[in-house]
């Protein structure tokens, strides 16, 4: 399987936002990585559907990943509705996750489930997903450090999923951190204030993708 670095727009400019889409797609970024928070599940507030609707011409995957309450009520319709391709909802964010998930295949999109550092990867092995999130911060905030438990977490994650499932990491993801999640069992790679804080987005994307080339040898 792939290893695939996620741009995390929440870090981005957004007065410049489709700009820097487009320079890290130019640097070989062929998805896209969008946080939504309520204000709820998490204190701050993101983004909506809008910033699907503004990135689905440019050709990149659209990830969204739902840091919201009850996502099934609202939320996923209207963020398939608006062209996400993968959703992601948290485990603790929903008492109905199984229903979630179906919800989201039934709006053609990829199925993810998320869980925050605390929480144990035993729900996994409950519902069939397409894409496992081990969150490697608390969620909400960008610019965390990566919590280095994480990496026995996902060890564990791997070989409950097996191979085939998309292990993705969130947080504090940047060229160090990034191998050795790789090397742990993650395919997918959350990074946001390491590629958008940095002053050249495009060159800290290729530091990070020549990270997981170097580990995929």
């Amino acid at each position: 399987m792939s290893l695939r670095i996620a741009p995390s727009v929440l870090a981005a400019d957004f007065g410049r936002l489709r700009e820097q889409a487009e320079a890290v797609r130019a640097a070989g970024a062929d998805l896209v990585h969008i946080d939504v928070m309520d204000g709820h599940f998490v204190p701050p507030l993101s983004m909506g559907p809008q910033v699907c609707t503004a990135l689905r011409d440019l050709g990149m995957h659209l990830e969204v990943h739902l840091m919201v309450e009850r996502p099934e009520r609202e939320q996923i319709a209207a963020f398939a509705d608006a062209g996400a391709q993968t959703i992601i909802v948290h485990a603790e964010a929903t008492p109905a996750v199984h229903y979630a998930l179906q919800a989201i295949r039934d709006r053609g999109a990829l199925a993810g489930l998320a869980v925050n550092p605390a929480t144990p990867i035993g729900v996994f092995g409950e519902v069939e997903v397409d894409l496992a999130l081990c969150m490697t911060v608390n969620p909400g905030w960008g610019g965390q450090s990566f919590i280095p438990a994480s990496l026995a977490k996902l060890e564990r994650l791997r070989a409950l999923l097996g191979p085939e499932v998309e292990i993705e990491v969130d947080g504090g993801i940047d060229a160090e951190t990034a191998g050795a999640c790789a090397r742990a069992g993650a395919t997918r790679f959350v990074a946001g204030t390491a590629i958008f804080g940095a002053p050249d987005p495009a060159a800290a994307f290729a530091a990070i993708n020549g990270a997981l080339q170097a580990v995929e040898v």
